[in-house]
């Protein structure tokens, strides 16, 4: 080979090379099936974070929110041509992600997946016009009085209250201590509501102690509530803090059921706590054996694809994709966002993996909430 010839090929070798490195790292549109004749092309963005400390969430996310899309273009009414960016789990790189969606003039946006994130552009696609989904925003008022802001899960205003109660009826604790990490917005808010909601059943809280993100050692907490003996211990904390957390409480013998709030809803809790998670419970719209159709096919379809069960947050992204298709299919259009909005904010009654969701107005929907038991490393439906 001459010398020539070996330059242009390194050379066509590296600008591959550095296109692949630009869409892996900075992300981009995704490669994807030429559309079906006759399917109306969307253009959608995927803000989701698949590097960062909260990496298991968006990942879970974008498992199911790969195979909605993957069946929504085999279904040959709609194509969608996807543009995912990740934030990294980090605010202000959510807010450059989602400038550049809305200067590539997206008709939806689904993401980003931290509350923090979402409510830090909220104004930002208000004013874009651009309808945006949050898949497992949970914090209190984030698309309160906005037009343009979704979210396909509810807020813990409704997870923890039917948390409290149900368990509640079932252990009949009296006492409770509560653990929440207090420079998180979403688990502050998280602790409000447990706090609430534990009075409201006449729950006497007997200790409430603070830990920070990324905290590591919990003796100092935990030493204190440990010779009150309360009946439960609750945690808002996601779930790195979280299995840590259990790992030590176990280790000194505290044995408490344990409540948590949405950001313990992930097999990564199962995972790095092991045994210590069992006998901790959450709420969640989402249950694997729930009994309907459309829940076990997306079960058997995941596992088949991902070999491994489906969570909250791969089955919320799944929905969320359907939802977007759903809208657009009412609406009749898949690039006009006003309409497409329209039709979002009164969907009645769409059957989903997780149930019956419907919106009034609104842009939290009405669902139906289970509660959760782990077991043996896996959440089961609570009987």
């Amino acid at each position: 080979m001459s010398m020539g010839r070996w330059m242009k090929k390194a050379a066509l070798a590296l600008m591959v090379a550095g296109a692949v490195f630009a869409v892996s790292g900075c992300g981009g549109e995704k490669a994807s099936s030429k559309p079906m004749e006759g399917a109306k092309v969307a253009k959608i963005g995927f803000a989701t974070a698949s590097t960062g400390p909260v990496a298991a969430y968006g990942l879970g996310e974008k498992e199911g929110f790969d195979m909605a899309v993957e069946e929504i273009n085999k279904g040959g009414k709609i194509h969608f041509e996807v543009n995912e960016m990740d934030t990294k789990g980090q605010v202000s790189q959510a807010v450059n992600v989602i400038q550049k969606m809305i200067s590539r003039k997206e008709a939806v946006i689904v993401g980003p997946v931290l509350s923090s994130e979402y409510k830090a552009i909220g104004k930002l696609v208000e004013q874009a016009k651009i309808p945006t989904i949050g898949v497992a925003v949970t914090a209190e008022g984030v698309t309160d009085g906005y037009d343009y802001l979704f979210r396909v899960c509810v807020p813990e205003s409704e997870n923890i209250p039917n948390t409290v109660k149900k368990t509640h009826q079932k252990l009949g604790y009296k006492t409770a201590a509560i653990l929440y990490s207090s420079n998180n917005e979403h688990q502050v808010s998280a602790y409000k509501v447990f706090k609430r909601s534990l009075e409201a059943e006449g729950v006497n809280i007997i200790a409430t102690e603070t830990f920070a993100d990324k905290d590591t050692d919990f003796s100092a907490q935990l030493t204190k509530i440990q010779p009150l003996n309360p009946d439960v211990v609750i945690l808002a904390a996601y779930y790195q803090e979280g299995a840590l957390i259990l790992k030590k409480m176990r280790t000194l013998g505290m044995n408490q059921p344990v409540l948590g709030d949405n950001g313990f809803a992930s097999p990564e809790l199962m995972k790095l706590a092991g045994n210590a998670s069992n006998n901790t419970y959450v709420s969640s719209m989402w249950a694997p054996d729930r009994k309907s159709k459309l829940t076990e096919d997306f079960v058997a379809a995941f596992k088949k694809k991902y070999n491994k069960d489906p969570d909250q947050f791969a089955a919320c992204g799944y929905l969320a994709v359907k939802y977007v298709a759903e809208a657009m299919e009412k609406a009749g259009t898949t690039t006009d966002t006003k309409k497409i909005r329209e039709a979002m904010a009164t969907i009645k009654n769409m059957e989903t993996v997780a149930g019956p969701m419907s919106f009034e107005n609104k842009g939290t929907p009405k669902v139906d909430l289970v509660l959760l038991e782990v077991k043996d490393g896996k959440f089961a439906l609570a009987k």
